[in-house]
């Protein structure tokens, strides 16, 4: 069964894949698994190489690669998070990461100032003009994709799940908010509750737990910018942001994939999408 909606275009930037089974009201957001810089991009660049890597949620892509065939239509983006950050607001932008910005607070806003490992990402602060060429061309039209692939499940089934879909360092990072501190294996994200129903985060917590893995809700991850701006439970639409930890399908070091990992990371998956998939919510 197709939805009826328009489908939204890919595009270099990003790629959208529609459900080639009985759709479901599920859509799968991965927005950090890409690696692409363009030149006018890495010519801003001072991150190494190595953190373009450590800090992608590298493998998350292939890891929901199925989802489609359990129903879910899927987002996901091929740009690195250091030409711009998806799951941040438009208007999460330091000053001294870009001309123009207020967030002074936001090292890792819309455009990242430091990397995880807190070293410097960029030379200077981009330019006005670069800031929004980003926007026009990528930010802008991915949030755009994703609001109407939301609005067609919403359409057809009357209401809409959001996977978010990320991983995470196994340990903080000196970066973060918990440096040096052990991280569970699953960690759902929904802002207190407050964007999507209990019975989507019931459901999540279940699928994990029956691997035999830790779950630790909104800590320290408590859902990004898609996730709250898109959770309106009220309208609808719930939104979960599911971190996997990076141990349980990679090798952190040498970011080669661990194949028994792997396989066993890639069955949550498709359980989890299957499982919010039953889900009827009004």
């Amino acid at each position: 069964m197709r939805l009826p909606c328009a489908t939204p275009t890919s595009s270099v930037y990003f790629s959208i894949v529609q459900p080639n089974a009985p759709a479901t009201p599920v859509v799968v957001e991965v927005p950090h698994a890409g690696l692409m810089l363009d030149a006018l991009s890495l010519a801003t660049l001072a991150a190494p190489g190595r953190s373009i890597g450590r800090d992608a949620d590298l493998y998350v892509d292939e890891l929901y690669a199925e989802a489609p065939e359990r129903g879910a239509s899927m987002l996901v983006a091929h740009v690195s998070r250091y030409v711009c950050d998806l799951n941040r607001g438009e208007q999460d932008v330091d000053a001294r990461a870009a001309d123009g910005g207020r967030a002074l607070s936001a090292p890792h806003g819309l455009v990242w100032r430091t990397t995880t490992e807190d070293r410097p990402a960029l030379f200077a602060p981009i330019s006005r003009q670069e800031l929004q060429r980003r926007l026009n061309l990528i930010y802008r039209p991915y949030h755009e994709a994703l609001q109407q692939l939301v609005q067609e499940k919403l359409a057809h089934f009357g209401f809409a799940i959001l996977l978010c879909a990320h991983s995470m360092p196994s340990y903080g990072r000196a970066g973060h908010s918990d440096p040096g501190r052990p991280r569970a294996d699953i960690v759902p994200g929904s802002r207190g509750g407050t964007t999507t129903a209990e019975v989507v985060r019931t459901a999540t917590e279940e699928v994990a737990r029956s691997c035999g893995w830790s779950v630790e809700h909104d800590e320290p991850y408590r859902g990004g910018f898609s996730t709250a701006h898109y959770g309106k439970p009220n309208l609808g639409v719930h939104a979960i942001q599911v971190e996997i930890a990076r141990r349980l399908y990679m090798d952190e070091q040498t970011l080669a994939k661990v194949p028994q990992g792997f396989a066993k990371t890639q069955s949550f998956c498709n359980q989890l999408v299957e499982r919010l998939g039953t889900l009827v919510l009004r």
